[in-house]
């Protein structure tokens, strides 16, 4: 919260875009999540310069600043032991980008994409248990996370069922491991029967660590600006005020033009943060 009572909205973006939202990022040391590590076979060549550029742009900077992790492609639950192998070399060079800008946050992607209801998936279900799965995958990043400062935040993507996401982040009963809402995912996911976006926040309570501020039709995931889809903000920041936790709140939309500072001045002219 500020001195204003109203939470502090910060956002995501690419190493590209930080000279456009310099200022406004330093000025209220707002939350920032670098997209780059994100991107498919960034790491495959020299990461280094970008890292170099989000440090020398970021100068006098304080905020609690992250990454979005690799998703493309990389499956937590990585059954087969050289496809984990990959999806842990690829989670530890991200991990690596985090501990060069001084980041200390990394979202991941929830693995649950399961067919049907989700009906208890993390039980044995005499194949495999899907959650010794998803842990022996990130056991070397939570490992890793947590001697560098990092907590991975586990964002909702195709879940359903708000109590199997929280399971999963609570398996690792660790402090470097928290939970992520989409509020754009979730809405989309509402339509489908599961719970409403304002209400994943109240069942992760001290739980969440992050959030990402998006709207949509709930058709589609469009990342628009707040107030362009059918997404209750009001209902999400009611929530947020409700919870004993103090979520990096980060806007990620789709930005053409200028659609962060649109976003962050729909925020404002609602009175539902600055």
């Amino acid at each position: 919260m500020t001195e204003t009572g109203l939470p502090l909205v910060g956002a995501a973006m690419p190493a590209s875009k930080l000279a456009e939202y310099r200022d406004w990022l330093i000025a209220d040391q707002r939350d920032l999540e670098i997209q780059d590590p994100a991107w498919p076979n960034i790491f495959d060549g020299d990461w280094q310069p970008i890292a170099h550029n989000v440090k020398a742009q970021l100068d006098g900077y304080s905020g609690r600043m992250g990454v979005h992790g690799p998703f493309w492609g990389i499956p937590l639950a990585a059954m087969d032991s050289k496809v984990r192998a990959a999806v842990q070399e690829r989670l530890m060079q991200a991990l690596d980008f985090c501990a060069e800008i001084g980041g200390s946050h990394m979202v991941i992607h929830s693995p649950f994409d399961f067919l049907g209801t989700p009906f208890a998936p993390l039980a044995d279900n005499g194949v495999f248990s899907l959650l010794s799965v998803i842990q022996d995958t990130l056991g070397p990043a939570v490992e890793q996370a947590s001697k560098i400062g990092c907590t991975l935040v586990i964002e909702t993507i195709y879940d359903r069922d708000p109590l199997v996401w929280l399971e999963l982040v609570e398996s690792f009963s660790s402090d470097h491991v928290r939970a992520s809402v989409d509020v754009g995912h979730v809405f989309i996911n509402h339509q489908l029967g599961a719970p409403p976006p304002d209400y994943w926040i109240r069942y992760a309570g001290s739980l969440l660590g992050h959030v990402h501020l998006q709207d949509s039709d709930g058709y589609a995931d469009r990342h628009w600006v707040p107030g362009d889809g059918l997404i209750n903000f009001k209902a999400i920041f009611a929530a947020l005020g409700k919870i004993e936790a103090r979520p990096r709140l980060i806007i990620e939309v789709v930005d053409s033009g200028n659609s962060i500072a649109q976003a962050a001045q729909w925020f404002a002219a609602n009175g539902l943060a600055r």
